[in-house]
């Protein structure tokens, strides 16, 4: 696997585990230009703390990398995320026209890609990015296993 790959999800994996600390659900994204050669977004869940329930990693990461970039086309970023993103979130990943995802843990109860609304493979979606799931996967899962474990 490529190092490049796995410093972004490790680095998402990071963001992930201080939502953990936060209360917040353990879920990191990051959003790497390749135009630019660097790291434009690197955030974790807020939506406890912004009382926001579209405060999704990848949906900060998206808004962050817009502003960063002075777009709403993102059409040369990728996006490491620890969790299979949501039907919400996948959305957003196609109207941002997001290159790649490169995502951790599968998520067959709420996932939006290759589970649930699958909604790349949907004919109204306009744009389908290259999907690479099960990142550091055991790590991805691990972290939210535990987190929601010490909760019950």
């Amino acid at each position: 696997m490529d190092i490049e790959i796995v410093d972004y999800m490790e680095m998402a994996l990071n963001s992930a585990a201080l939502a953990a600390r936060r209360g917040e659900v353990p879920v990191g994204a990051v959003i790497f230009d390749s135009r630019l050669e660097r790291v434009v977004a690197n955030v974790s869940n807020q939506m406890i703390g912004r009382h926001d329930p579209t405060a999704h990693a990848e949906m900060l990461a998206i808004r962050a990398a817009g502003n960063m970039l002075g777009s709403e086309r993102l059409v040369d970023c990728d996006l490491y995320v620890t969790l299979e993103p949501c039907p919400m979130c996948a959305a957003a990943i196609s109207l941002a026209r997001i290159r790649r995802i490169y995502f951790g843990a599968y998520d067959p109860k709420g996932g939006g890609v290759e589970y649930g609304a699958r909604i790349f493979d949907q004919p109204t979606c306009h744009h389908k990015p290259e999907v690479y799931g099960g990142i550091k996967e055991e790590k991805s899962a691990l972290l939210l296993k535990n987190f929601f474990e010490a909760r019950r």
